[in-house]
């Protein structure tokens, strides 16, 4: 115990972490494999003493008997089959909708976005589909461009880089943003990414545009979250991650919070 004034304060007593589990992508399990001792991968500690456990693929070990408190994921399959399972209802939390990532000086906006990126003059970048989930989802923008431009599906898988997510892709140097490094050392001139990491390669290099997709060529990766205890902590924990504070968090990094309220929305 200890006095403030004249107000009596007792520190809360501690408690057991929060186990926290998350889906890696597979570029993630690739990078692992390739460096063990990579150390954004390994088990770390995360705020309010909640603690992230990596896991390799939902049903590796864990999901049959390993303890957690609560799942994540980029995708809804994944925790719908833990909740299936458990008997646990299952919430979207998030999207991640894909955005473009322009080098200064290019002329582009969402209505001119196709046409850009079909100019045979602009270097079009992806990460590496069937290694890194972002690769995949514009994989699928490009199916969609075929229902408004005949052939541009072919054209656009045909003349897309992938200096991103591969096992052999280029590696930026420590601390720098992968994509912002890649745009300045010439990689692309027009990135096909998560909005997430469109917002981080502007946090790092201010010149870089995002570029919104429009609806018609719209892609989103969904977020689902499984609560696996009944464990106070957990409860909160997703509570606080779908409540407007929480919202306003994954807004601000680049996610569409599909929970935040009008008003806590630009222009709300």
């Amino acid at each position: 115990m200890f006095r403030s004034g004249h107000r009596a304060s007792v520190l809360p007593a501690p408690v057991d972490p929060l186990l926290f589990r998350r889906q890696r992508s597979h570029a993630e399990i690739t990078a692992e494999q390739g460096s063990r001792a990579s150390p954004e991968l390994r088990q770390a500690k995360v705020r309010e003493g909640s603690r992230l456990c990596e896991n390799a693929a939902v049903g590796a070990g864990w999901a049959e008997g390993e303890a957690a408190d609560a799942f994540a994921s980029a995708n809804m399959e994944h925790p719908e089959a833990v909740g299936s399972e458990r008997g646990r209802p299952v919430v979207l939390f998030a999207r991640n909708r894909l955005c473009a990532i322009a080098r200064p000086g290019l002329d582009v906006s969402t209505d001119t976005l196709l046409d850009r990126m079909l100019d045979p003059a602009v270097k079009l970048g992806t990460s590496t589909p069937g290694a890194d989930p972002a690769g995949d989802y514009a994989f699928v923008l490009f199916a969609r461009a075929e229902a408004l431009r005949p052939g541009a599906r072919a054209a656009l898988e045909a003349k897309a880089l992938r200096p991103t997510g591969g096992p052999d892709s280029a590696r930026p140097p420590p601390g720098r943003d992968p994509y912002a490094w890649q745009s300045e050392r010439g990689a692309a001139d027009l990135f096909l990414t998560y909005c997430t990491n469109a917002a981080l390669a502007r946090a790092a290099d201010p010149s870089l545009r995002r570029v919104a997709v429009s609806e018609a060529l719209s892609v989103a990766a969904e977020y689902g979250l499984v609560v696996l205890s009944d464990r106070p902590e957990a409860a909160r924990l997703a509570l606080f991650v779908l409540s407007p504070g929480g919202q306003v968090v994954l807004a601000r990094h680049g996610f569409e919070a599909p929970a935040l309220p009008a008003t806590a929305r630009p222009g709300g």
